[in-house]
């Protein structure tokens, strides 16, 4: 097994995509700090989330686990207790595991319940938490409207801003998600006709710089490094709202924004799932040019954000003298469609939403010979939490957990039995569009199977697939999933899918390990079933009768 690495940062952003890099090709969008980390580290070009749903896509990256055996399969879904989670895991190799930032975990009242467990203890909070122990939850999302708050937690953020001298109560949808106007007014972010107006906050104090701080706060305590740690800091952008602060909003304009992946043939009898999101508002609107050229350029201002207060985090890293034993990923829990194949959002499986950027540095003299290296096997979410488990100095334990460690690719070996294909899901039984279908809840569910070229999209109620050839049409314009002359390569592809289908992923209470160690163990412990005069066993395993008397009844 590799040495261990002392620490972890954990790094994601919310709804990054995986192009909008520098060292991934963007034309215009320059991030020359997780750039300088990809060039020390690895930089993995077929990452896939295994939802690109937010919640349960985190889910699966702090389990390990596909979405279809932990059961979170939606935002707002809990996650069961029992689950065993990455800060499980690591607490067993004796590392901890902290959270500074998101993580869209709802927690499983009921079960806590039913087990007698209090929330506010130390076991029920890491259940309520995805494992982590907290040092600052903001999911970001301290929305107000008829029916209340979305979030009915207290804001750390809104707190902060009050701190600060920010008079609001929710300087979150006042401040930082605001928009200052020309004439002095201030308006919601959510217009996206003002978003390229700066936000009403001043950049030091919005989201993106104040979850750095919090990091190097945290980072800097004394006594920090006195046991090995696992950091999740977890930021709430480039996700929308698209509303970034002077100077960043003045840096991209419409000049910078790449023409959409897109093609009129697209709404020619499309799938009808897809159909129903091309209907959706939020599709509608970024199907719009106009709309694109205001939102576009916030995003990618709020990327160039992220891109210097990851600067300012490596240097604190630097100077600390972390950087020797801290490995670094930076990754997202899903893309963004941003007006591709008319969609906006995330929620479908072209790249744009469920592949993801994944920078892994790696601070171990094993990895010295892949430095600034890329690669390209089929990588999923749930790879990540065996990569620590074993980066911890423990056995992943294949039992419960579902990916599978990239220490072999950062150091350079290439396992010859490495996955032939990824696999998404998405629920979306709680949406319109499932009731625009008439579809029930159990039926309301898509399926992604990807093997680096074939994409096959199987969609349950009866309807049909979808299919792409990405060698062909690596647009993912044309859907294949209905034409005869793709029925092998749609067969093939449903054999991977059902093959994925019968995995054992239920068994998590027992290792193959004891199962070894059950074999052949019954018959000396005295269950010796089947047999006829003894000579069929071993006469050790014989049971012994005591040299006593019969009883007069059974001579008898």
């Amino acid at each position: 097994m590799p040495n261990t690495v002392k620490n972890i940062l954990f790094i994601m952003f919310d709804q990054l995509r995986w192009d909008y890099l520098g060292c991934t090709g963007h034309p215009t969008l320059k991030t020359p700090h997780l750039d300088r980390l990809a060039s020390k580290g690895m930089r993995f070009t077929n990452a896939y989330v295994q939802s690109p749903i937010c919640g349960s896509s985190r889910m699966s990256f702090y389990t390990g686990r596909y979405v279809q055996s932990h059961g979170a399969q939606r935002n707002n879904f809990p996650l069961k207790v029992g689950e065993v989670t990455l800060g499980d895991h690591l607490r067993a190799a004796g590392m901890d595991a902290f959270l500074i930032g998101k993580t869209h975990m709802e927690a499983d009242a009921e079960g806590l319940e039913r087990l007698g467990i209090p929330p506010d203890s130390v076991i029920g909070a890491r259940l309520s938490e995805c494992g982590f122990d907290v040092v600052l939850r903001d999911d970001g999302l301290w929305t107000e409207g008829p029916d209340g708050p979305y979030d009915t937690r207290v804001s750390p953020y809104n707190t902060y801003l009050r701190s600060k001298g920010y008079p609001a109560e929710n300087g979150w949808s006042e401040n930082a998600n605001a928009v200052a106007l020309e004439n002095g007014e201030v308006t919601s972010g959510w217009f996206m006709k003002y978003i390229n107006r700066p936000a009403n906050v001043a950049e030091p104090d919005s989201e993106t710089p104040w979850l750095t701080g919090q990091a190097i706060d945290f980072l800097d305590q004394p006594g920090r490094d006195d046991r090995p740690w696992l950091c999740h800091l977890s930021y709430i952008k480039p996700h929308w709202p698209y509303v970034v602060p002077a100077p960043y909003n003045e840096m991209f304009g419409p000049e910078d924004v790449v023409p959409p992946v897109r093609s009129e043939d697209e709404k020619n009898d499309p799938h009808p799932v897809f159909a129903a999101y091309m209907e959706t508002l939020v599709a509608r609107s970024f199907s719009r040019q106009e709309v694109r050229e205001k939102a576009i350029p916030s995003y990618m201002a709020l990327i160039k954000q992220a891109d210097d207060q990851m600067g300012r985090l490596f240097t604190y890293l630097e100077e600390a003298g972390r950087m020797e034993n801290t490995m670094i990923v930076v990754t997202s829990d899903h893309g963004d469609y941003l007006g591709d194949h008319w969609l906006g959002e995330k929620n479908f499986f072209h790249d744009c939403s469920v592949k993801i950027p994944l920078i892994i540095y790696d601070p171990r003299p094993e990895a010295d010979a892949t430095r600034g290296q890329s690669c390209d096997a089929l990588v999923e979410a749930i790879d990540l939490t065996a990569t620590f488990i074993e980066c911890a100095g423990k056995e992943v334990p294949d039992h419960i957990v579902e990916g599978r460690s990239l220490c072999p690719l950062l150091h350079g070996e290439a396992p010859g039995d490495w996955r032939e294909v990824v696999i998404s899901e998405m629920d979306y039984s709680t949406t319109q569009m499932a009731k625009s279908l008439s579809m029930p809840h159990k039926d309301a569910r898509l399926f992604m199977v990807f093997d680096g070229r074939w994409k096959l999209v199987h969609a349950e109620g009866g309807l049909p697939p979808l299919l792409f050839d990405l060698h062909d049409d690596p647009d993912e314009l044309k859907d294949l999933g209905r034409d005869p002359a793709y029925e092998s390569e749609r067969r093939r592809m449903y054999d991977h899918l059902h093959a994925w289908s019968r995995r054992l992923s239920q068994r998590t209470a027992i290792s193959d390990a004891k199962l070894d160690a059950m074999q052949g163990k019954y018959p000396r412990q005295g269950v010796l079933l089947g047999l006829y005069d003894g000579s069929e066993v071993q006469e050790e395993n014989l049971c012994k009768v005591p040299a006593v008397p019969a009883r007069q009844d059974t001579l008898d």
